[in-house]
């Protein structure tokens, strides 16, 4: 199982970081390793100091797939949820100043909290809201109406890569609103008004 990961999707959460509009998807990727399930807590680590979160909406691949055409990508999926993007923020700019990949500012342990996985059918899929709350008060919402690559578009793009098989998780992107957290933090997000994926951080 993969993880590929969608950024600057979200058109206000490119310009809170001022990063340049992307021209096709911004693709990276996460080990297995960087899952946590079951709401298992998130333990900060020692080497940053500055770690954000970004919550997106997951899709589940249910096939094996590549160069896959747009108009068929919906078949690959039949299961979303929610998840968080932990970026090691601080790691990311030195990375990025020196031209570096910045894999590890992103694919570090536990740096992928994942939900359950809910058919796809249960939701309006091009209107569906999601959001993510910081000890209660809610730090970011999104709309995927407001996403500048549609799922289908991921998956056609992404496979023209990297063959998708099944159980790989896409993150697809996250709105504006991302900041830090600090030990002690509760983090809770939402697809619509249900809560699916709590994490504690420790």
């Amino acid at each position: 199982m993969k993880i590929i990961a969608i950024g600057r999707n979200y058109a206000a959460h490119i310009a809170e970081l001022n990063n340049e509009s992307p021209s096709e998807p911004v693709i990276f990727m996460k080990p297995d390793t960087a899952v946590l399930r079951n709401n298992a807590p998130f333990y900060y680590p020692e080497f940053s100091k500055d770690i954000h979160y970004e919550v997106e909406i997951l899709l589940k691949i249910n096939r094996e797939g590549k160069f896959i055409d747009e108009k068929f990508a919906h078949k690959y999926y039949d299961e979303v949820g929610i998840g968080i993007d932990f970026t090691a923020r601080d790691i990311q700019t030195q990375c990025k100043e020196k031209g570096l990949p910045w894999e590890k500012a992103k694919g570090f342990n536990g740096s992928a909290p994942i939900s359950n996985f809910y058919p796809k059918s249960d939701f309006d899929l091009a209107n569906l809201d999601f959001s993510l709350e910081k000890n209660g008060e809610t730090q970011q919402s999104g709309n995927t109406s407001l996403m500048l690559y549609t799922f289908d578009q991921i998956i056609a793009y992404v496979s023209q890569f990297f063959t998708l098989k099944k159980g790989d998780i896409i993150f697809s992107g996250t709105p504006a609103g991302v900041g830090p957290i600090v030990v002690g933090d509760t983090l809770e997000a939402y697809i619509e008004d249900k809560l699916l994926l709590e994490v504690e951080i420790k």
